[in-house]
């Protein structure tokens, strides 16, 4: 008998992956297709072409199939993983009415007047009046609803990504629980979508739970591959197709996070560190925890909004050097990058950054900004590189302390995924500031891997997810911090990174009256 292979489409911000796994986590094939992240025909905007995302994942599995002798019978069953909290109207023969809105979309509604009924005190006596006003103004079903009501009109389902290609793939109206990130009325703690009487609807009027998709576990039947999605990816008619996970869900356990005592941290797009728990527990005050991976549990997260985008903002407006010999070379840019980074001593000669570069769901108020202090004129570009990944780890290093807290647990391992783990400077600088050992994840598509791992224990190839975990999961490489720069780490980030954002605060906020922005 031949091998069998899991099939998994991992949707991005950067990228659109077709991958195969076999049933010990190795990944055996795979077919990338880069993509525009979004367009944008207003400031703040971030808007894609839903048919782009679902054309784009034909040429992932164009180039996965040229790039293996595996073929699509040997395959088992599909999953798909997406990003977070990009939206999507269709019609009822489930055709987009628009543009996707991109999570980076920076757009508001009006709020106008109070919230109807009852809740308007209940909000005012829990003293959430202001958590209520950001969640409306973010709503991207109030802003479609004030602005294109004749779209809103038109739509039959309002899905997330993960929903949409769900539906090319499958022809159901269907969604994995562990997909449910966004300004939409679900019940985190519940992991169901909220009754319509629940305030969740009462503060979006506009939005039926008609209009929403029907909600499975992960591990649970999304459906089967149609003969449209056959002829598009190549995958088997009939098919089944699994449930997973959003990608940071799916990249936690792919990195083998089932517990609290656990860190997974994700150097993306969004920086992120989360925990695994089976207990709900928010990760700052009126933040919910998210739906997991593993069906039933719950991620604690706390993110950095623009993380990793910071490296990529850095590159494109400083490293274009590196990137030019990188090409005149053959080689990969990361080694000249990584080179700037170690040529310079821990701790940036005093150089501090803080990496609020973008506003986004976190302790600091909406004004925060991002800052750099210390300059003086020994200071170069390597050393503001620097900086920014020691900003980055240092803002995560804040958050593994607040879920330590949250959840009453002493973290004890430290796993990190994502594009940013691929350089051996930010894992050992990582490492040096958290003051424990980083452990890199065997395989780089973990999110992928943990949409994987969903489908072998959906279809009884393991009998549990810790056994799955067990089994398709490993350390690849473990970073041991240095203890002289543990020092340095520990006293810059105690006497000077944790006050930062308290003595710039007033700063921040004058500069949001003055010029506006961050809005």
């Amino acid at each position: 008998m031949s091998e069998q292979y899991i099939f998994t489409v991992d949707n991005g911000t950067q990228s659109v992956r077709a991958i195969l796994f076999d049933y010990k986590g190795n990944l055996v094939a795979k077919g990338r297709q880069e993509i525009e992240p979004y367009f944008s025909t207003h400031p703040g905007w971030a808007e894609q072409e839903p048919d782009y995302y679902w054309s784009s994942l034909a040429k992932a599995c164009q180039k996965l199939w040229d790039s293996t002798d595996i073929t699509p019978d040997q395959v088992v069953a599909a999953t798909i993983t997406t990003q977070r909290g990009t939206v999507i109207n269709v019609d009822e023969n489930g055709k987009a009415l628009r543009p996707a809105i991109v999570w980076l979309d920076q757009r508001r509604s009006e709020v106008n007047g109070d919230v109807p009924g009852i809740w308007k005190w209940v909000f005012k006596l829990a003293r959430v009046e202001d958590v209520i006003h950001r969640f409306r103004e973010k709503s991207q079903a109030i802003w479609l609803d004030q602005n294109q009501a004749d779209i809103w009109d038109k739509t039959h389902k309002f899905l997330l990504l993960s929903g949409y290609l769900t539906y090319k793939m499958t022809g159901n109206f269907n969604d994995s629980v562990g997909s449910q990130v966004g300004y939409i009325p679900f019940d985190y703690k519940k992991l169901k979508w909220a009754p319509e009487t629940d305030w969740r609807f009462k503060i979006l009027p506009s939005l039926k739970l008609s209009m929403l998709p029907d909600l499975v576990n992960p591990g649970e039947l999304l459906g089967e591959v149609t003969t449209q999605a056959s002829q598009h990816t190549g995958l088997p008619v009939g098919l089944p197709v699994i449930a997973a996970a959003s990608d940071k869900a799916c990249e936690i356990l792919g990195s083998g996070g089932n517990r609290p005592d656990i860190a997974c941290m994700s150097y993306g797009t969004t920086a992120t560190i989360n925990t695994s728990n089976t207990k709900y527990v928010e990760p700052i005050k009126f933040l919910p925890a998210y739906p997991s991976a593993i069906p039933g549990a719950y991620s604690s997260e706390v993110m950095i909004y623009r993380g990793f985008w910071m490296v990529s903002w850095f590159k494109k407006e400083f490293g274009l050097r590196e990137l030019r010999i990188a090409e005149e070379r053959g080689i990969e840019p990361e080694e000249l990058f990584d080179k700037l980074v170690t040529d310079v001593p821990a701790g940036s000669m005093g150089l501090m950054l803080q990496p609020y570069w973008s506003p986004g769901v976190r302790d600091p108020g909406p004004e925060a900004k991002g800052g750099i202090i210390g300059f003086g004129d020994v200071h170069t570009r390597s050393h503001i590189y620097r900086a920014i990944l020691e900003g980055l780890a240092y803002g995560l290093k804040e958050g593994m302390e607040a879920l330590e807290k949250r959840n009453g647990v002493k973290i004890k391992t430290l796993r990190v995924s994502g594009g940013g783990s691929q350089s051996d400077a930010a894992m050992q600088l990582t490492a040096d500031i958290f003051g424990m050992p980083a452990e890199r994840p065997h395989t780089y598509e973990t999110s992928g891997l943990g949409a994987a791992i969903d489908v072998a224990v959906g279809l009884g190839i393991y009998p549990n997810m810790d056994e799955a975990i067990e089994k398709m999961t490993r350390v690849g490489q473990v970073f041991e911090p240095n203890s002289d720069n543990v020092k340095i780490y520990s006293k810059l980030y105690h006497q000077v990174y944790l006050k930062m954002y308290k003595q710039l605060q007033p700063l921040y906020k004058s500069i949001r009256e003055i010029t506006g922005y961050p809005e």
